[in-house]
């Protein structure tokens, strides 16, 4: 069959099916809702998977992190007589113990009681860290520079702002080279972070830092130049980045294993392996595509046994039509062909409407919940054709069934 008489026979199929638009609407709609549940689970289902990466990739999928416990001050002072908590010098033991261990990055939060520029009070926070630190959490500089070894070995009084907490203390204007006073401190801008779209605190109930609100301090200038309890940790965090051919798991146990000897097994640090995040979530992800994915399917077949139920009933009524055509010499196959056009043309239609209405349905899922949305061509395509595909199997039968009828009882027939 050419071209020009396949487009014929789907002007035949489009015209025959507008001759019964109620039915043909009721049809649409199993098909038209079966697609939009695909495409609007994939569309969400990509996005999160995207959104979770972004996230992970401030605890960066090649570290494994420790960090301080926020206990209770009478309950500290009782761990204080056997842990002198987290410290530099648990970093560098890490560093020596853990196999496959690359490089340490250090953190500790300090205390703002005031950020100013000028007549400016705003609020923020602060941490001092250690060089690395900015590779480590996937940082990167949108002007000026990051912090150099050489600021902290001089106590040098410099710092770098997140490009949230920069537009807020110099609005559009630039940031590098204007000094802030953090508490006592002056300190002189070098760098300003690039602006992360971030939009959650936390990841699998991790807190996560708004890098974009943070000013940081190197570590050494920090824990000189500014005041700490002699109780606290010395350090918040400790990030231990991998080798790409270590496993995170395994490097985790040795690095529990090293901290709980060190610290007298006090119960004073938490472990996180923010690659064992990522597939904690990937395995809710999973489960929550399983689901969707089979209230999809349910909604697919019930859209195919209304393309059969359909068929059926034309096939029924145009009994008559059927038998005049194949008196005239039309061969079982062009009645076949006649009958699973109209099953493409309910199965496309369905497809098309279906992918407007699953774009629709997510991106109102994603303002409502506030998840993310990301699309994949490849999906979109996998969602048309499966139902292209149900829709031609569920009108096979009925293309069948009037092909098989006898031409002389079907003329004679009051169909």
């Amino acid at each position: 069959m050419n071209f020009g008489m396949n487009l014929a026979l789907i002007r035949e199929a489009v015209t025959e099916l507008q001759r019964r638009k109620l039915r043909t609407g009721l049809t649409l709609l199993g098909m038209i809702f079966g697609v939009a549940a695909i495409v609007a689970m994939l569309a969400v289902g990509e996005g999160s998977k995207r959104e979770a990466l972004r996230l992970v990739a401030e605890l960066g999928l090649d570290n494994v992190l420790i960090e301080s416990k926020a206990i209770d001050p009478e309950q500290l002072k009782e761990i204080r007589t056997r842990s002198l908590g987290l410290s530099a010098a648990d970093a560098d033991a890490a560093l020596l113990v853990v196999p496959g261990a690359q490089s340490v990055a250090l953190k500790k939060e300090i205390k703002v009681e005031q950020l100013v520029l000028g007549d400016k009070v705003v609020s923020g926070r602060a941490y001092a860290v250690s060089p690395s630190y900015a590779s480590h959490s996937g940082l990167q500089v949108a002007a000026g520079r990051w912090l150099a070894v050489q600021d902290g070995a001089t106590l040098a009084p410099v710092c770098v702002v997140g490009a949230r907490l920069a537009r807020t203390l110099f609005g559009d204007g630039p940031a590098v080279g204007q000094r802030v006073k953090l508490n006592h401190v002056w300190l002189e801008v070098v760098g300003v972070l690039a602006d992360r779209a971030q939009s959650k605190s936390d990841f699998e109930g991790v807190k996560l830092g708004l890098d974009d609100e943070r000013l940081f301090v190197a570590w050494e200038t920090g824990r000189a130049r500014f005041a700490f309890k002699r109780i606290e940790d010395e350090v918040d965090g400790i990030s231990v980045r991998l080798g790409t051919d270590v496993a995170p798991d395994s490097a985790a146990r040795v690095l529990q294993a090293l901290i709980a000897q060190r610290h007298g097994g006090a119960d004073d640090t938490n472990l996180i392996v923010p690659m064992g995040l990522y597939r904690q979530n990937q395995q809710t992800q999973r489960i929550f595509t399983i689901v969707m994915s089979s209230i999809a399917a349910v909604s697919l077949l019930v859209g195919g046994i209304g393309i059969m139920n359909i068929m059926l009933a034309n096939v029924l009524e145009r009994r008559r039509e059927v038998g005049l055509k194949r008196a005239l010499g039309a061969r079982r196959r062009d009645v076949v062909e006649q009958f699973l056009a109209e099953a493409l043309v309910i199965a496309v239609s369905g497809a098309l409407l279906g992918v407007v209405l699953g774009a629709v349905a997510a991106y109102s899922i994603a303002a409502l919940a506030g998840w993310s949305v990301a699309w994949s061509p490849l999906s979109l395509i996998v969602a048309v054709l499966l139902c292209v595909g149900v829709g031609l199997a569920f009108g096979v039968f009925p293309a069948r069934q009037a092909a098989a009828l006898d031409p002389i009882a079907a003329l004679r027939s009051d169909g």
